[in-house]
């Protein structure tokens, strides 16, 4: 939020220093992001004035200007404004300032051969206004010689970060309370100009949603003159980064910005009937004040009259009531409404605005009347007209909400002392109402204030939060045991195993678009945000491998010939007691090219379901899961491809990991071509260590004898997987034989049809003495007895 410190001053009677209350600001929690001084960007213009004016000798419209600075000789300058002529005043640009609406630093030059020592300047070119038909002209009075940005009173503008639980300084008077409270000077009282109602208000004005809107508060003002606001009223606008539009305009966005308080004024002759509150009918639409039309449904508020919606409530207003230049009677609007309900209808709606900003987040329900009648005062001040009455539909929030406050809990929570007088001064200043009893009662503006721990939290920022100090937690003796729990060690070896293994880390969202999520889980399993950040985050994933395709749909779409991502998060679902599950997983997609093509490969070529059982098992084995005795089963699932994916298990129920290539439904969801190979690892299915075994690997020892390898041909049934028939040799023997591989798969010749050959070299490890002859052959033959139970034959 933008404010002048000017502005500030309006609501704070304060002889800080600008500096100060930067401190001040950032140390009770309104972080300061920046300050702009429009003196810096007036640096080299003056107040000049203009001796004479002669035509150029080769332009026409052009004037050469000899004009006195107010020190030395007058300047020679020359000038194409039509009204710059001999004795007025205006503001002169010397050599070296620079222009702040287009950055040209100015020079002595010569224009049509004529020499200009700087530049009379223009509204729009010091950016303080759209005018430029000519230049500045200045009263009789200002002071020739006199810097300009002085003249003009520039004042610094401070930027402050307001954080979403406090409304109640999303205005410049809050802001101001907060200063005042931590002892940085006076808050001066809201000042109402004084105003004679007349008559009732002519116009029926009523709530038909209390929830929506409980409070509606209005009145007429008619014989009002629009027209420009006065620069005081500008100048605070501008800081604030808004543009002046016009006085009726003008009006309502300071009540905004100086007091957090939105309001709507509406061009009575444009209104027909009543103007109710009420919920909007499914399919009504509005013309906004954006000039575009939304469609609304009956879970959003809106303000009508008797022949359509005039403004989206809380949100924006209407362009078909909105004021103009014509405009001579108006109807104010200030209303309560429900901030959840605005939340929801301006998401739905893709429609953000300052005082969506305002009342989503909670405005101040006791600042109504007040603020129609401070408001009401203004528009009489400034731009004339007679009020009716106000009218009052509905009744706002009244209850405060009472906490027991224990003084002790500041220091036992906030980390420093502060002194009780001195918590019951910081408390009151904030409008808060202390008993004998410390039973506090919040001012309603406070919706941010829930218990003991917010009451704590305002004591310390106001006492200031660079007062408390850092304190290390306590350490216990000795040498520091170990922190991450045996998750978070799990996690930390697989993250560097996938990424030893080439593969990338994407952290992506948590949430999901509904039609993304329900490719990859059963809709009733789903966990479903009722309030997402947007309708392509309203779920939680179920899955890791939606997220990474995403974001390997964009690294393609940006050239990215290859992917390799992996991420380690959780899955979300909705468990039988309604709550969320959550699981631990580690997913990994592997899209494009797996090698680019060459003159020694040729082609470029993909990646395949291999690669994805490769890099499960390699992850799996990181994980310390026993690879050695899972199974290769089926079933990994629709969204993979049936022939060419699979699930690794221990016994049959138990999945650790599904890998494979994706099914091409699964692709044309998320729009990507080509091959996509995929891999899930269920974490939480992996057996723990038993009996607190360590991550760490034990120390090798190599063994005293050279190992022995011995090869057997086996003809089985084509179907048969020759995981299942390595599974077998290695358990006919787990004593000697170390390891398994198969190293030649054969098919036709003279194989009898729907058999093949799977030749394997089996590994065998002598450990004290070498292996005799009638030793090796009483492992064949346990080897081939345990082939034989899966039906393979020993090839002769």
């Amino acid at each position: 939020m933008k404010f002048s410190l000017t502005w500030l001053k309006d609501h704070l009677e304060t002889e800080a220093s600008l500096q100060q209350i930067l401190d001040t600001l950032n140390a009770i929690g309104l972080e300061v992001e920046g300050v702009e001084d429009p003196a810096e960007r007036l640096a080299g213009f003056r107040v000049a004035k203009v001796l004479t004016a002669a035509p150029h000798p080769d332009a026409d419209k052009l004037q050469v200007l000899t004009v006195d600075t107010g020190e030395g000789d007058p300047l020679q300058v020359v000038c194409g404004a039509p009204n710059a002529r001999a004795g007025m005043k205006g503001v002169l640009g010397l050599p070296g300032a620079v222009v702040p609406a287009n950055g040209m630093e100015l020079r002595k030059s010569a224009i049509r051969g004529v020499e200009s020592n700087g530049m009379m300047c223009s509204v729009r070119e010091l950016e303080l206004g759209d005018e430029h038909d000519g230049i500045i002209e200045l009263p009789d009075d200002a002071p020739v010689g006199h810097s300009f940005a002085d003249y003009h009173g520039s004042s610094p503008v401070i930027d402050v970060a307001i954080t979403p639980n406090r409304p109640d300084c999303m205005g410049v008077y809050g802001i101001a309370r907060d200063l005042a409270a931590a002892g940085l000077g006076t808050l001066k009282p809201i000042a109402i100009p004084a105003f004679e109602a007349s008559g009732a208000c002519p116009v029926e004005i009523r709530t038909d949603d209390p929830e929506g809107c409980p409070a509606f508060r209005g009145r007429v003002v008619k014989g009002v003159k629009n027209g420009p606001s006065p620069e005081w009223l500008q100048a605070r606008l501008k800081s604030a980064g808004q543009r002046p539009i016009s006085l009726l305009v003008d009006l309502t966005n300071y009540l905004m910005l100086a007091f957090g308080r939105p309001a709507h004024a509406y061009d009575l002759v444009k209104l027909h009937g009543a103007v109710v509150a009420r919920r909007a009918k499914p399919g009504e639409q509005v013309l906004a004040l954006n000039e575009k039309t939304y469609t609304l449904d009956d879970s959003m508020v809106v303000i009508a009259d008797e022949e359509e919606v005039h403004d989206i409530a809380g949100i924006m207003g209407g362009e078909n009531s909105g004021v103009s230049e014509d405009t001579t009677d108006l109807l104010l609007e200030i209303a309560y409404f429900d901030p959840a309900r605005i939340g929801v209808t301006g998401r739905k709606l893709g429609l953000a605005s300052d005082a969506r900003t305002r009342f989503e987040r909670g405005v101040d329900p006791a600042f109504l009347e007040d603020g129609l009648d401070l408001l009401t005062g203004l528009i009489v001040e400034l731009a004339g007209g007679v009020a009716s009455e106000a009218v009052q539909a509905g009744d706002p929030p009244a209850e405060p909400k009472v906490v027991k406050f224990d003084p002790a809990l500041t220091t036992r929570l906030g980390g420093v002392e502060v002194a009780e007088d001195e918590q019951r001064r910081i408390l009151e200043s904030l409008d808060f109402t202390v008993d004998a009893d410390w039973q506090v009662t919040c001012p309603l503006r406070r919706h941010d204030i829930e218990g003991p721990a917010d009451l704590v939290e305002e004591v310390v920022r106001i006492h200031g939060l660079d007062k408390v100090e850092s304190v290390p937690l306590p350490r216990v003796d000795g040498v520091a045991r170990p922190t991450a729990t045996a998750q978070q060690m799990l996690e930390r070896k697989l993250r560097r195993a996938a990424a030893g293994s080439g593969l990338n880390e994407a952290i992506t969202w948590s949430f999901l678009p509904e039609d993304a999520a329900e490719h990859f889980s059963a809709a009733d399993d789903l966990w479903k945000l009722d309030n997402p950040i947007s309708e392509d985050m309203k779920v939680m994933r179920p899955s890791l491998i939606p997220g990474l395709l995403l974001a390997a749909k964009r690294n393609a779409d940006r050239g990215a010939d290859t992917t390799r991502l992996f991420e380690l998060g959780r899955r979300y679902f909705r468990a039988k007691d309604g709550m969320s599950d959550e699981r631990p997983t580690l997913g990994v997609v592997l899209a494009g090219e797996k090698a680019q093509r060459g003159w020694a490969t040729g082609r470029a070529v993909a990646f395949d379901a291999y690669d994805a059982k490769a890099a499960a098992i390699t992850l799996l084995e990181a994980a310390g899961a026993p690879v050695a005795n899972l199974m290769v089963m089926g079933e990994a699932g629709d969204q993979f491809h049936p022939g060419q994916s699979a699930t690794l298990r221990l016994g049959p129920k138990n999945v650790l990991a599904r890998f494979g290539m994706l099914h091409p439904a699964t692709l044309k969801t998320f729009d990507m071509d080509g091959p996509v190979a995929a891999v899930e690892l269920f974490l939480d299915a992996i057996p723990a260590k038993k009996g607190g075994a360590s991550f760490a690997r034990p120390g090798f020892t190599p063994p005293a004898l050279q190992p022995v390898s011995r090869d057997f041909a086996f003809v089985v049934d084509a179907d048969l997987a020759a995981e299942d028939l390595l599974k077998a040799v290695r358990g006919s023997d787990k004593a000697n034989i170390t390891a398994a591989r198969v190293f030649d798969v054969f098919t036709g010749g003279n194989l009898p049809e729907g058999k093949k050959s799977l030749a394997i070299e089996v590994t065998l490890q002598p450990q004290e003495k070498s292996f005799k002859d009638a030793e090796l052959k009483g492992i064949a033959d346990n080897v081939i007895a345990a082939a034989a139970k899966l039906g393979a034959e020993l090839r002769g």
